[in-house]
């Protein structure tokens, strides 16, 4: 194998191109990214970037000097149109054609947006730069969606002084993931600060004035952001022959086709850990991922190991810290097992089945939550993980 092509040049892919000089090749590596800049971290975005924190130069995932070290051919400001796998080969927007012996796939996921101009999303660091710079003392933002990425967004509009609404469609933010009740405790953090969270809502277009309603009314606003979920980046592979669905269809291996494997926010792959095809938008699976897939490309087909990981992800919201383990989607029954809900301190349980499948903390040290993750990787049933007695919440 001499010819080896990463598209995406994300966490995902370059934790791949790494993990590949790592484990010895030492052919062409190309790494293709379709913004300008080089690999960068990106949840800081929504946190240390908007709130002016960090400065820019605090976001490159590698400084220069360990990109030039992995000897690669760099093409940024390159975007991947469509791929030829019978062929193998590459197209770029350039109109050239590269060759390759193995490919991984690590183009990441795009913003959903609505009809109507002028709102913002956030998922680049020119998207953080032009929100940041709108969000000032006074003025009014409104967030559509109070998932995770506007959570954390209102958190910072709010502590920079700007009036902020929450728009969400759901009757619990986040309940479809974390639980009802452990959702209402999430969102009382915004309430107790003075946000305005407006469940139930549906917004149907942006306008000059503000956020439309499906009733018809305008959430007046000056700055508008929506954070109203992803889609995987796949379009550019509908002639490819490779199997589309909610991500580039990937078997434990993360293999998507002979020599194609996936990585990252754009795979949907057979996790047997759970038993379930998912798809991991953390940028911790993100790097894990990209390294498995690497590796598996390079191993011979018996070698191969199966990417069977517990998921981790955090979210930054005022003064909580959120931390959880596992896949929490889907869940029958939580329990909180340590500390109060009514304090945001504490350890939720999650159990899908028989076993424990997921924990979150709010306000706990890292130390109370690790512990979990490897009674989720060990299978462990909930009736054993969770002692009889302990209170059940409302799951969602």
């Amino acid at each position: 194998m001499r010819r080896i092509v990463v598209v995406g040049a994300s966490a995902a892919g370059l934790a791949a191109a790494e993990t590949l000089r790592r484990e010895g090749y030492d052919g062409t590596l190309t790494l293709v990214g379709d913004e300008p800049h080089p690999p960068y971290d990106r949840p800081p975005l929504s946190k240390q970037i908007l709130s002016g924190e960090w400065s820019t130069q605090q976001l490159p995932l590698r400084p220069y000097t360990d990109l030039d070290a992995l000897d690669l051919d760099l093409r940024l400001g390159a975007a991947a149109t469509g791929l030829d796998v019978p062929d193998r080969t590459v197209r770029l927007a350039d109109g050239s054609r590269m060759p390759y012996d193995g490919l991984i796939l690590a183009t990441g996921v795009r913003p959903r947006r609505l009809p109507g101009k002028g709102a913002h999303v956030l998922r680049t660091l020119d998207d953080a730069l032009a929100l940041r710079d709108r969000l000032m003392p006074g003025s009014r933002l409104v967030v559509v969606g109070a998932g995770f990425l506007g959570a954390e967004a209102a958190a910072v509009a709010w502590k920079l002084g700007c009036e902020v609404t929450l728009l969400e469609p759901a009757p619990v933010p986040l309940a479809h993931a974390v639980g009802t009740e452990v959702g209402r405790v999430l969102s009382q953090a915004h309430l107790d600060r003075g946000v305005e969270l407006r469940c139930g809502v549906t917004v149907t277009e942006v306008t000059e004035e503000g956020a439309r309603l499906a009733d018809g009314e305008v959430v007046e606003a000056d700055e508008i952001l929506l954070a109203i979920g992803s889609l995987p980046n796949t379009e550019w592979l509908a002639d490819s022959g490779l199997a589309v669905g909610d991500g580039v269809v990937c078997d434990q291996y993360c293999e998507a086709a002979d020599g194609v494997y996936a990585a990252g926010d754009v795979a949907r792959w057979d996790n047997p850990l759970f038993g379930v095809p998912m798809r991991i938008e953390h940028r911790t699976n993100a790097a894990e991922q990209g390294m498995a897939a690497a590796r598996n490309l390079l191993a011979a087909p018996e070698a191969r190991k199966p990417f069977a990981p517990v998921p981790y992800f955090w979210s930054d919201q005022y003064n909580m810290k959120i931390q959880a383990y596992g896949y929490l989607r889907g869940h029958d029954e939580v329990a909180v097992v340590e500390g109060d809900l009514a304090e945001r301190r504490f350890v939720a349980a999650y159990g899908t089945g028989e076993r424990l499948t997921g924990a979150l903390s709010v306000g706990m040290s890292p130390k109370a939550i690790r512990a979990w993750r490897q009674a989720i990787a060990g299978g462990t049933p909930w009736e054993e993980a969770v002692p009889a007695g302990t209170p059940a919440t409302e799951a969602a």
